[in-house]
């Protein structure tokens, strides 16, 4: 009996590596997923203060001017955002797991830095607040989302969690 020849494990003639490299840069993708995210705080008659503000100490995605409470309890605060970008079927919760508290620490010390640098806003009220945005193959009903460049992907949020620590 003849031996059969050994499977080819080659890539077909018209695979190119980027066939199985994601979409966009982690870099880009997360800032299309702040820029959504943005987007629907204004919407929510937020003001974005600044975005991907950078310190020695981390960076802050989104830090936003808003309000809290209803009636008389109702007041102005700064809502310093972290914005994780993730795809379907991912390791760690959406990116909730990524915020870790090392990273929460990272934040807070962030966050005392601007408001040093930046003291009008410092007699705010301040909360940490964490958004989860998904890439997904359709455009969800009913959601504020955003289509990615050069493909059918869209982004979405999936949860915005306000004093998520």
């Amino acid at each position: 009996m003849a031996a059969s020849p050994p499977p080819d494990f080659s890539p077909p003639p018209d695979f190119s590596p980027s066939d199985s490299s994601p979409l966009l840069p982690a870099q880009e993708l997360g800032a299309l997923g702040e820029q959504l995210v943005a987007q629907w705080l204004i919407q929510k008659n937020c003001k974005i203060v600044q975005r991907q503000w950078h310190s020695r100490f981390g960076e802050i995605d989104l830090i936003v001017r808003g309000w809290s409470g209803q009636g008389a309890l109702r007041c102005e605060m700064l809502a310093f955002v972290e914005v994780k970008t993730r795809s379907q079927g991912n390791w760690d919760a959406d990116g909730l797991l990524a915020v870790t508290r090392s990273k929460q620490n990272k934040l807070r010390t962030t966050a005392r830095y601007f408001l040093v640098r930046h003291p009008h806003l410092s007699q705010l009220p301040c909360r940490f607040d964490i958004a989860l945005v998904r890439c997904e193959n359709s455009r969800p009903l009913n959601q504020l989302s955003l289509q990615l460049p050069n493909c059918q992907k869209y982004l979405s949020l999936q949860t915005y969690l306000r004093n998520a620590f």
